[in-house]
């Protein structure tokens, strides 16, 4: 997916304005550039209408958007679209051929949520996790992350982005900070912070740096709070345990608008008892918070099984009557390629010779 020609979406305001300064254009130009990028998302310097013709020419001469439309979709019957994109990326395993990751649009009344991705691949390598079975390929540009709404169909109905697609957002954090900035500039998208939430599995050093440099929502990986059982699910423990991340998170104000939330699959007797939701209650005594509760969706090859509705609902009522405030999410696309990796895993498989075993098994799953 490589051009000769550089992207214009994913600049920054303030490198809009180099450009149009090394091209010889008036400094308002840039301001022109980046509404037509980020307000009206247009798809190519021609419909810029209000710049001259010889500046849309110039510009085009070494520039172009670099939009690009989704080349698949799996639609659920509840309304639920994962689409999958090419992307460029800025590092990449040149051996794997083209690269797609995918993007899931969760309409929900008046709401409507979109999970995008960060990386292709992935290298935490969580047991639950198909992405991590690809292995790591590149870190998404910042147009490649954009480009998830730009060029997204129901890109007027979004309400809310949550960083929780393929990749460890903290691992290609400087694209992942430079596009929720753009997002949340008033001179870009001019989006609230409140509306982009930002997974991670907790990364040393990169986790404090985004709580530092952004007011977006963050959302931790818990998924066990015993270490030992953590690491054994989620290598990236070793690195950085989840006492640690929650001390480091004790640091920071989550009393008003920003909110700190975490993530936890559950499986069926193994991190679904209440030795473990009173294991939860300890870890983050203290800490203002919630826990999302989440179903599992099965995977090829890995042999979690899900808790059932009865067990979740009662570590959610004591979870919550003991401080936690707790939800259980709403399980969403399951009759399409639902888990994460599912539908790129399938797509990749086509450069290779085993197409038809890889989706019929892909398939099994979602069924």
């Amino acid at each position: 997916m490589k051009s000769d020609k550089t992207v214009l979406l994913g600049m920054m305001p303030a490198e809009l304005k180099t450009v149009v300064q090394q091209l010889g254009m008036p400094a308002f130009t840039a301001s022109q550039i980046a509404k037509w990028l980020y307000e009206k998302h247009v798809r190519s310097i021609d419909e810029m209408t209000n710049l001259s013709k010889q500046n849309r020419e110039r510009l085009a001469a070494d520039y172009c958007v670099g939009a690009m439309d989704p080349i698949d979709c799996q639609r659920s019957k509840d309304g639920t679209v994962k689409y999958l994109f090419p992307v460029r990326c800025d590092s990449v395993a040149t051996d794997k051929g083209s690269l797609f990751v995918e993007t899931v649009f969760i309409p929900d009344g008046d709401r409507g949520t979109l999970c995008i991705s960060s990386q292709v691949g992935c290298k935490m390598n969580c047991l639950f996790c198909q992405t991590g079975k690809q292995g790591f390929c590149g870190n998404l540009t910042a147009a490649d992350i954009l480009n998830q709404i730009h060029s997204l169909p129901e890109r007027d109905q979004l309400t809310n982005v949550v960083f929780m697609g393929q990749g460890e957002p903290m691992d290609n954090l400087d694209n992942v900070l430079k596009a929720t900035t753009i997002l949340t500039a008033e001179d870009a998208y001019a989006w609230s912070p409140k509306r982009i939430t930002v997974s991670s599995v907790g990364i040393k050093g990169k986790l404090k740096r985004f709580l530092d440099e952004s007011q977006c929502h963050i959302a931790i990986s818990m998924h066990s709070p015993l270490p030992d059982q953590r690491l054994s699910l989620m290598p990236a423990e070793k690195a950085m345990s989840i006492t640690e991340t929650v001390d480091l998170l004790r640091q920071y104000d989550f009393t008003h608008q920003r909110r700190c939330s975490f993530e936890y699959i559950c499986f069926a007797g193994l991190n679904d008892t209440m030795d473990h939701a009173r294991a939860i209650v300890r870890l983050l005594k203290g800490l203002e918070c919630r826990v999302n509760l989440i179903r599992f969706h099965q995977i090829p090859d890995v042999d979690l099984p899900a808790a059932d509705e009865q067990r979740m609902e009662q570590m959610r009522d004591y979870l919550t009557s003991h401080g936690v405030f707790t939800t259980i999410r709403a399980s969403r696309g399951e009759d399409i390629f639902a888990a994460c990796g599912l539908l790129s895993t399938a797509r990749q498989s086509e450069q290779g010779n085993n197409k038809n075993d890889v989706i019929a098994r892909l398939t099994a799953f979602t069924k």
